[in-house]
């Protein structure tokens, strides 16, 4: 659903409320671009923990394929300085 930031202004965040209701997501659009997502709280927590997990999955597959180097805290520290 895409709400219209004037109709946020006019109506508070109340309008959050009665929407996310019907709703799984809102975007609202500022000056004709959709620039803001509002959820509810849980969904948000869902979709975040989904992120987390991918995450994790991920790192397990950079293990497995060797896609990983070993090195002290002072190498890595060093490194990170490099590529700055």
């Amino acid at each position: 659903m895409i709400i219209n930031a004037n109709d946020i202004k006019t109506k508070g965040v109340s309008i959050f409320a009665n929407l996310l209701e019907k709703f799984d997501e809102l975007i609202i659009n500022v000056r004709g671009k959709n620039q803001y997502v509002v959820l509810d709280i849980e969904r948000y927590k869902e979709l975040r923990a989904n992120e987390l997990d991918l995450a994790y999955l991920k790192s397990l597959q950079d293990i497995q394929n060797g896609n990983f180097k070993v090195q002290t805290a002072s190498e890595h520290i060093d490194e990170l300085r490099n590529e700055l």
